[in-house]
């Protein structure tokens, strides 16, 4: 594939252990209302070997053909994990809230869940351009289908991706009324537009923007303090931070330091 530009590694919480093929593609054009990125892996793991991908996902939606199947992965609560073994590839969507109506009308029903759908025809053109090497042709493929699946995209969908935009990437935006002002919306509305299109809380969008920013941090100045971290992320001190990544990551920031091969 040619040059791409860099998209940050927040939300892969070990970025060393990804696969030698691991891609994200921004999503340009029209479907760029639909879709954030498309990401691509490509795994062959020696027998025996498992390779662990620890992540704190982004908060949307996934729709993912993999090599032997299409699934729907709804908006995750927590860090997750997810193993590979043996070889394979998958090539994905990150949602934009604008696309998620046309795979589920009950965000809450799959959330931290992984649904299979039942799409042959998208998968055999994915596979298709795959087994070909073709990996541009596939990401082009999925486009088509996922341009056709959704439709026309209206004004309430497009102030969803505004909403999620802005809860996930402007760090000055640490409460609900910060960002329903952001927005120039009611507060009402931006719970609303969260529960119906992202599956989320508004406040647990910003809290795991927060956490992906804190861990990135950690990652990238191995020797800054917890205390200069929480306090650079909003966190009212350090207690409160390491409480907050232990919930929501499965470890304490120390646990987490040492794992990425810094000091504790």
């Amino acid at each position: 594939m040619g040059e791409l530009p860099e998209i940050s590694e927040r939300g892969v919480l070990y970025p060393r252990r990804l696969p030698p093929r691991f891609q994200r593609i921004p999503a340009t054009g029209p479907v760029g209302e639909l879709v954030v990125w498309w990401w691509i892996v490509e795994w062959d793991e020696p027998s025996g070997s498992t390779s662990r991908q620890d992540l704190l996902p982004f908060p949307g939606c996934n729709l993912v053909v993999e090599q032997d199947m299409v699934g729907f992965a709804g908006p995750t609560t927590r860090a997750s994990h997810r193993d590979l073994v043996g070889s394979g590839w998958a090539v994905a969507a990150l949602l934009r809230p604008a696309a998620v109506p046309a795979f589920t009308s009950d965000l809450t029903s799959v959330r931290d869940s992984y649904v299979p759908l039942s799409v042959p025809e998208l998968h055999s053109r994915v596979a298709e351009a795959v087994v070909a090497g073709d990996f541009d042709d596939a990401v082009a493929r999925l486009s088509a289908w996922v341009t056709a699946r959704v439709g026309a995209v209206t004004d309430e969908a497009r102030l969803a991706n505004a909403l999620a935009e802005t809860a996930g990437s402007n760090s000055s935006v640490m409460t609900v009324g910060d960002l329903a002002a952001a927005l120039n919306v009611s507060q009402r509305t931006v719970h609303r537009l969260a529960e119906q299109y992202i599956g989320l809380t508004p406040h647990a969008l910003i809290r795991r923007r927060r956490l992906q920013e804190a861990a990135e941090h950690m990652r990238t100045d191995p020797e800054v303090s917890l205390s200069s971290v929480a306090a650079a992320h909003g966190f009212s001190d350090q207690a409160h931070f390491t409480r907050e990544f232990q919930r929501f990551l499965g470890q304490t920031p120390r646990e987490y330091w040492g794992a990425s091969g810094h000091h504790s």
